[in-house]
This record gives structure tokens, C-alpha cells and sequence, in this order.
């Protein structure tokens, strides 16, 4: 009923989920439509399938791969390492049915095998900051293709002191983008950071933002 391809929905079957998430409801269809999203939702709510199924989706149906290496047409941006394999991992799960290639970038791992990849093409690229720019002040990177930007965590980004990379990586990037921004917040420095980056956002909001956890239990003991 969300208007998702065949391809994707069988790779949902074959994952397991059923039933989706209201972020997934409320995010999926706005993504298809190509228009920015700004989403408030906490790591849990299903947020990486939220983004990711309508991306690739985008990506098989939008504009083909030009001849030669194939370069990147979606760039997810997260704080970790540890959240970039997942990720990774995510959408290669999603998109198994599909003929698109991830790649992942990330600090504490050596340049040559990311270089490797980024040779032999990639239509999805999922980065942290710092290590990105350190392949794009190499030449390493064309991102003159891209097509969608995925701000992961962006709040997690801007508590480790990832933004002024972030920024400086959307100046790198084509104006005319895709830009869908995800976080436990939206208020303060990261509302402001979205009203630079994205154009005319659909908002969404999954719980209040000073909602507690469901799955943490809280004691007090004197």
C-alpha cells in the first residue's frame, strides 16, 4: 500500500517484517513523491528502512548510471563506524533484488580496499564525515552525480562535532538533491542546520522529543 517495487517488497517478506512502523507510514510515501524530509524519530523505530526502501527505490526508477564507473547517486552520512556497517548492511539487505552497489567509508580502517571500491563503482555510498572528505581532498570521490543525501543521526552528528564536515560536504555536493535529515531531536542547532541544508522539508515526528525510552526502565535509589 506504500507504492514500494515488487523487488523491495519481497526482500521485506524475506526479512521478516510485516507490519510497518508509523515512521515508515508517514516517511515512505513523502520520499517517493522526491520531496526533503526532516524526521524526528528515536533508533528503534525502523528509521533505516524508512529511508532506505524509498531510496533505493528512487535510484532503480530514476535516472540511469552514465557509461563508464559507476558514481555515487545516494550518499548516507552517519556518526560511526558502527552505525555505517549497519546501515550498509541494511540497505544491501533491502535492495538484494536489485542491481546496485553500496559501499562503505569510514575512519580506523585502511584507504586502499575503500579505494578499491570507489573504482569499481558505487551507487550508494555510506560515509562518516571525516573520513569522506578525507578521500574527497584526494580527488578520490565525484559526487557530481549524486542525487540524494541521507543525514543519519544528524543529532549524534552534531554532538561529536561532525557539522562543520557536514556542511562543508553538502557545499561539495549538486544543488539539486534529494536531502532527508533524521533525528532523535529537531529542535535547536539541528532545526537550524536542516533549514540550511534542506528545501521546503516535510516534517515528521514520531514521539515527543522528551519522551522517555519504552525499553528503558528507570530506578531511583537513595
Amino acid at each position: 500500500e506504500l507504492g514500494l517495487r515488487p523487488e523491495l517488497l519481497r526482500a521485506v517478506d524475506e526479512a521478516g517484517y510485516t507490519t510497518p512502523t508509523p515512521i515508515q507510514v508517514q516517511a515512505i510515501p513523502v520520499i517517493l513523491a522526491g520531496k526533503d524530509v526532516m524526521g524526528g524519530a528515536q533508533t528503534g523505530t525502523g528509521k533505516t528502512a524508512a529511508f532506505a526502501l524509498p531510496l533505493l527505490q528512487r535510484l532503480v526508477e530514476g535516472n540511469k548510471p552514465a557509461t563508464g564507473p559507476r558514481k555515487p547517486r545516494a550518499l548516507i552520512l552517519v556518526p560511526t563506524r558502527e552505525l555505517a556497517v549497519q546501515v550498509a548492511d541494511s540497505v544491501r539487505s533491502y535492495g538484494k533484488h536489485m542491481r546496485l552497489n553500496v559501499t562503505t567509508i569510514f575512519g580506523g580502517a585502511g584507504m586502499g580496499p575503500q579505494v578499491d571500491n570507489l573504482r569499481r563503482g558505487v551507487d550508494i555510498l555510506v560515509a562518516t564525515p571525516g573520513r569522506l572528505i578525507d578521500h574527497m581532498e584526494r580527488g578520490r570521490i565525484d559526487l557530481s552525480r549524486l542525487q540524494m543525501l541521507v543525514l543519519d543521526e544528524a543529532d549524534r552528528m552534531l554532538d561529536m562535532g561532525f557539522m562543520p564536515d557536514v556542511e562543508r560536504i553538502c557545499q561539495a555536493l549538486p544543488a539539486e538533491r534529494q536531502t532527508l535529515l533524521f533525528s532523535a531531536t529537531l529542535d535547536g542547532n539541528i532545526g537550524r542546520i536542516a533549514r540550511d541544508i534542506l528545501k521546503n522539508p516535510k516534517t515528521i515526528q514520531i514521539a515527543q522529543q522528551k519522551e522517555k525510552h519504552a525499553n528503558i526502565e528507570q530506578r531511583l535509589h537513595f
